[in-house]
């Protein structure tokens, strides 16, 4: 019992005497401006959650749908789950691992084999308690491998809640292109039952010799453009339906499909972008970045400590006995201690390489960490760049839609009236129409830019997540 004890105390003060060998975390300076060309809402972005931002309650729906049914949200949760466990497996080793053994003979030797000359019959039992191979910790290698598995444990998640951000944001534009497409479904209906009015009533004229029948071809060719159209928005629907079905990973029910105006959809809050630093903390994919930076220089101990000699341990205590019945009785103890140690000799330069290795590729880590940061700074300059010019055309375009739209209406009084040909109808009508898909397609990109906006600053997808140590 002193033996366990001491070994024990002896193991504790080793393990906790371990040195470390992993370069220690730097302070990185920001490889961006400290601040965007363009000015921004200040604020904390994490504050504004998903809910809150897209405020239509069919799209949420479709939202939560997603993050149950969609096959990347499922993969990427079950690759969380695996290195888990690898993280779990790594950080047992720094424990010893006891096992119990017992096992049981009999033997029989023939007269020729005995030492008695005569047949008999031996017997050997035991049991014991110990561990195997426990290696001391010395060099701090088996924390460091084990510090390795868990920067990789949270460089997984956040790659998760990466996937999640994209996939969310994929949904929203997805969602958004069937609006818009409805809406331009919409616009060429309304076109279209405009001319076949038109159209039947310049048939009554031109019956009546009142109207030219180059009149009456223009507005059939009209009618036939608009039924062109309306074909193509048909199908662009059924694509756009297939799009949703695909990223909720079931079939998107009808009650679930935007019947709103985009008028109505564009009514998103604002997103508070901050500052150029706290993407550091509000961006999955550089948090990720991060913590695989952590992990290789994780590794960079573990590849030092291969250069100095590794102790283990092998030890057991149980009994044994010729005889079952006597397998517990007193004077049957058994012991057995055997520390072992390796010291590295000679491997032609196999250390040396594997270390030049690990600090090859934490210097990779490293340049992906600046790259990443500077792709993330770009990536929020871009979305507040596209607001601000498809905020300034969306603006532009209302109003030469209306002027179009005055325009068209006074065509068609002076047409009824007579003073002039339906050709300057025709102009004013394809220049209504031309205006009226692009308004649509403004708006469309002017909420596709705060989509991207709020998916490019990381703001309001967070959930809890592990802190490195």
């Amino acid at each position: 019992m002193t033996l366990k004890v001491l070994s024990l105390a002896s193991l504790s003060v080793m393990m906790l005497s371990a040195c470390q060998m992993a370069p220690q975390r730097e302070d990185l300076v920001l490889p961006v401006p400290d601040s965007y060309a363009i000015q921004s809402e200040q604020g904390n972005t994490a504050d504004l959650k998903w809910q809150q931002f897209f405020v239509n309650e069919k799209l949420q729906k479709l939202i939560e749908q997603t993050l149950i049914h969609n096959k990347d949200i499922q993969l990427a949760a079950l690759n969380v789950q695996q290195v888990r466990a690898l993280y779990q497996i790594e950080d047992s080793a720094l424990y010893p691992s006891i096992d119990f053994a017992a096992s049981g003979t009999r033997q029989r030797l023939p007269a020729d084999l005995s030492s008695t000359g005569n047949a008999q019959i031996n017997e050997s039992y035991s049991a014991t308690v110990g561990m195997t191979a426990y290696e001391l910790d010395l060099w701090g290698k088996i924390r460091n491998q084990s510090d390795q598995a868990l920067q990789t444990l949270y460089a997984s998640e956040q790659t998760q809640m990466s996937v999640k951000i994209s996939l969310i944001s994929e949904l929203a534009s997805a969602w958004l292109n069937y609006a818009a497409d409805k809406a331009q479904l919409a616009l060429v209906m309304q076109t279209l039952e405009s001319q076949q009015a038109s159209l039947a009533l310049t048939e009554k004229t031109y019956a009546l010799g009142a109207a030219s029948k180059l009149t009456l071809a223009q507005i059939q060719s009209t009618v036939a453009a608009a039924k062109v159209d309306i074909a193509n928005y048909q199908r662009l629907l059924k694509r756009d339906k297939n799009a949703l079905d695909l990223l909720v990973g079931k079939p998107v029910s009808a009650e679930l499909l935007p019947v709103e105006s985009l008028d109505e959809v564009l009514n998103l809050p604002n997103v508070p972008v901050g500052l150029p630093s706290e993407l550091l903390e509000q961006r999955p994919d550089i948090k990720a970045a991060e913590f695989r930076l952590l992990a290789a220089n994780a590794n960079i101990g573990v590849a030092k400590a291969a250069f100095f000699p590794s102790i283990t341990l092998t030890a057991n205590a149980g009994t044994a006995s010729a005889e079952f019945d006597n397998l517990f009785s007193g004077g049957t103890g058994t012991w057995s201690f055997i520390p072992s140690i390796t010291i590295p000799i000679f491997n032609m330069g196999r250390n040396q390489a594997n270390l030049e290795v690990t600090q090859t590729k934490q210097e990779v880590a490293l340049t992906t960490y600046e790259h990443v940061i500077q792709q993330a700074f770009k990536e929020v300059s871009d979305a507040l760049v596209d607001r601000e010019g498809y905020r300034q055309r969306l603006s532009a375009l209302e109003d030469l839609y209306r002027s179009n739209q005055e325009s068209f209406a006074l065509s068609e009084a002076r047409f009824e009236k007579g003073v002039d040909s339906y050709l300057q109808v025709l102009d004013a009508q394809r220049n209504w129409y031309s205006v009226g898909q692009q308004l649509i397609s403004g708006k469309q990109a002017y909420i596709t830019s705060l989509i991207s906006l709020y998916k490019a600053v990381g703001g309001g997808w967070q959930q809890p997540i592990h802190q490195s140590e």
